[in-house]
């Protein structure tokens, strides 16, 4: 562990200057016009919309007839799409082949890689919940510095419970492991040092079907969160079951990074603690759907997690969208949407990749499609009121007001 976390500190210290940078270089002005807009998941949408953004933020919203388009101005004809504020996908890994030595790698398998995985169904920023930091750190200064096309990437450390190695990771894979309370918050320590942006914790670690699963002790996820919240970084956690759960609201967690398939649902003392701390979710409700087992099996698993997912929503939590993407190889994120929508509203949905992450993670200036809000927006191929499943059908994703994705 200590290892891991001087590569990270190192990378920190040499690429400080560029880390913190929250814009992509190059921006200029661009006018969105002739397209239905809509400036939040409940507004109502107007149409025949013009949407100027100079310098990374939206100057200007309006009908046709109230905006002049500058002369100067790049336009994108929308007439027939949607425009609505950039996604937001809040469960990412950077942990594929294609991400080592991405501080020297060549550029365009990057940027093609993105492309696929996260740029073309919409995302301008994402957090990553579980990488090597010497790999994530320098993606997101190519990124930020317009070298590479990609999302606002925010990153967090990861720590699991003393011999709680997952099965599904390659049993070489030196994991950082906590088994006190001290070795928890040592480690957070470390990683918000080295610039990262939150903590992820393996409350709960899946062993093998035929081993029990491994909790973290709440007194070791609790020494963890109070030293993130000290410094106003998030928490996350990965919960197996019941305890893994319980352990997520002793400790105080921000985010559960997952529903959970071992638990049949949320008891009403749960949904009020979630409620009562301000617990959010994000659901990954495709990566249970595409588990390797019978069919009569997986369509159980679906229908406890998006049971859990509906309860928790009307309960009055936050959902967060977020797929496991680069865990799980599904880049495509109809089937996400499709499920999401037994339980949540196409208004609620967009609200999970939209105003709910951005108010959560106290991100003042994105989120909508405001005058004054950064120039993070997409524009659809339809409605996604009309159809959820138009939610995937990106035509031009826009990070601070330059084009990181267009369909071909």
């Amino acid at each position: 562990m200590t290892g891991y976390l001087l590569r990270a500190a190192l990378v920190y210290c040499l690429l400080a200057a560029a880390i913190g940078i929250g814009t992509t270089a190059n921006a200029q002005t661009l006018a969105l016009v002739g397209g239905k807009a809509y400036a939040s998941p409940d507004a109502v949408p107007l149409d025949d919309a013009v949407i100027v953004t100079t310098n990374g933020v939206i100057t200007a919203i309006g009908s046709r007839n109230e905006v002049q388009i500058p002369s100067d101005a790049k336009v994108i004809d929308c007439t027939g799409k949607t425009v609505v504020a950039g996604f937001w996908n809040s469960h990412v890994h950077f942990t594929q082949a294609v991400w080592k030595n991405a501080g020297s790698a060549p550029a365009a398998p990057l940027q093609e890689h993105m492309r696929e995985m996260l740029t073309r169904w919409g995302f301008t920023t994402v957090w990553d919940v579980g990488s090597d930091p010497s790999d994530t750190l320098p993606l997101r200064r190519r990124i930020n510095s317009g070298e590479v096309l990609g999302p606002d990437i925010h990153t967090a450390g990861s720590i699991f419970p003393r011999g709680g190695h997952p099965a599904y990771l390659p049993p070489e894979m030196q994991l950082p492991e906590a088994a006190t309370p001290d070795e928890a918050a040592q480690m957070t320590r470390g990683y918000l040092r080295a610039g990262l942006d939150g903590i992820k914790l393996f409350t709960g670690s899946y062993k093998g079907e035929d081993k029990p699963v491994v909790n973290m002790d709440v007194a070791v996820a609790k020494a963890a969160v109070d030293i993130a919240h000290a410094q106003g970084k998030p928490v996350f956690a990965h919960p197996q079951n019941t305890a893994g759960v319980e352990a997520v609201i002793a400790a105080g967690v921000d985010v559960m990074a997952h529903t959970v398939a071992r638990q049949p649902g949320y008891p009403p003392e749960q949904l009020a603690r979630f409620k009562q701390q301000g617990i959010a979710l994000t659901p990954t409700l495709s990566l249970f759907a595409k588990l390797p087992l019978p069919p009569e099996i997986v369509a159980r698993i679906v229908d406890n997690i998006v049971g859990q997912l509906k309860s928790f929503s009307e309960s009055g939590g936050t959902v967060l969208f977020g797929t496991d993407v680069g865990y799980i190889q599904l880049y495509d994120t109809t089937l996400e949407y499709e499920l999401m929508h037994r339980a949540l509203s196409e208004r609620q949905i967009l609200a999970s990749l939209t105003t709910n992450p951005a108010q959560y993670f106290k991100a003042a200036k994105k989120g909508r499609v405001e005058k004054g809000f950064d120039a993070d927006v997409v524009v659809l191929d339809g409605d996604p009121v009309a159809d959820v499943k138009n939610l995937a059908r990106v035509a031009y994703t826009i990070r601070a007001g330059k084009v990181i994705y267009q369909k071909l």
